[in-house]
Formats: structure tokens, sequence, C-alpha cells
């Protein structure tokens, strides 16, 4: 593989973890075992039997948690310990082989693609999880499993095309994010405020 290539698949792989993590390690290992794309030295062990049989059931455990208002947050949260940790291993992996200055930038850019994709997503669905019907939910997790393939597509078919869309999804970053901190805190004010209006209620008046 080529410098683009495998700057596409690092950037690639790291991106897909912040949405489904096991999806991602199960699809790549997958293909690699099939023979369709030839994964770097790093990244051989993901098509091993025991990788892809683990990181299979995860997969289906990760796609029905996610279809689950206000569930899939909780899992968001505890997956912020796993995705990013993972994510930015996969971005270095990549460049195992290459020079020690080349797998410091791969494992810092990886890690911040993933970090920022994982924030976007989890925030984006916990501000969703608002809104007291399911159907919000489910559109925006249909559309995180199409934009995972998506990114698979064009990681190994189009690598250039991959990294410019990549680009401006991270500034589009820039500008979601704050949006989505600054919703996460009013709802939180919300839900104090709830919280205080029910203790108060609840309170035994003095007799």
């Amino acid at each position: 593989m080529n410098e683009l290539s495998n700057l596409a698949l690092a950037g690639g792989l790291a991106w897909a973890s912040g949405i489904r993590l096991y999806a991602t390690l199960f699809l790549a290992g997958l293909l690699g075992r099939l023979g369709y794309v030839d994964l770097p030295p790093g990244l051989a062990v993901l098509s091993h039997n025991w990788v892809l049989i683990v990181s299979g059931v995860l997969m289906v455990g990760e796609f029905l948690a996610d279809k689950i208002p206000v569930f899939d947050s909780v899992w968001d949260s505890i997956q912020t310990f796993i995705r990013i940790p993972v994510g930015t291993l996969l971005a270095w992996g990549v460049f195992k082989n290459a020079g020690a200055d080349q797998q410091i930038i791969a494992a810092l850019l990886g890690g911040a693609v993933v970090t920022g994709t994982h924030l976007a997503k989890s925030g984006g669905r916990a501000l969703i999880n608002t809104s007291p019907e399911p159907f919000s939910n489910w559109g925006a997790s249909a559309g995180e499993d199409v934009s995972l393939l998506g990114i698979f597509y064009l990681m190994f078919a189009h690598p250039l095309v991959l990294l410019i869309l990549l680009a401006l999804f991270l500034l589009l970053l820039c500008w979601l994010l704050p949006k989505i901190v600054r919703g996460l805190r009013v709802l939180m004010q919300r839900l104090r405020s709830a919280g205080a209006w029910l203790s108060g209620t609840t309170r035994t008046p003095n007799l």
C-alpha cells in the first residue's frame, strides 16, 4: 500500500471507530481474511479466528444497543473508554512498521479523529434522546450505519476522496462540537432543576 492509501486507512479506521468500533474491527478483519483487501502487518491480527468471532458478537450487541433510546447513551458513555484508545491503536497499527515519527503522528491524528467523532456521536444522540419519540433515534442510528459502510468503501476504493471528506468532517466538528456542548449544558441544567423541584415536592412538610 502507498502512503496515500495508508493515510486513508488510518484516518478511515479512526473515523469509523468513533461511530461503530466493533463493526469496524469485524469488517476490516473479514475483508482481510477473505482477501478483498491487504491489511498492513500491524492490523493482520484483526483477521484471526478468535478476533473475528469476538468482534462479530460485540458488533451484533453494539448494533442492538444503538437502536434503544436512552440505553444507547449509556452504551456510548461506557464505550468512551474503549473506542478512543482502540481507534487510536488502529491508526497506529497501519504505520506499525514505519518510522517512529510516522507512528506518533498517526496515533495523534487518529486519536483526535476518533475522539472528535465519538464526542459528536454520543453528544448528538444524548440530545436526540430528549425527544419522546424513538424515530429520530432510529433514523440517526441508521444514518450512522450507512456512514460506516460509506467510509469503508471510500477507504479502500477512493482513498483521496475519503481524506477530503474526512478533512471536511473535521472542519464541521470544529463548528458542531461547541454547539453540542452548549446543548448538553442546557440539558443538564434542566435535569438539575427538575430534580430540585421533585425533591421539593416530595419533602415532608413541617408540622
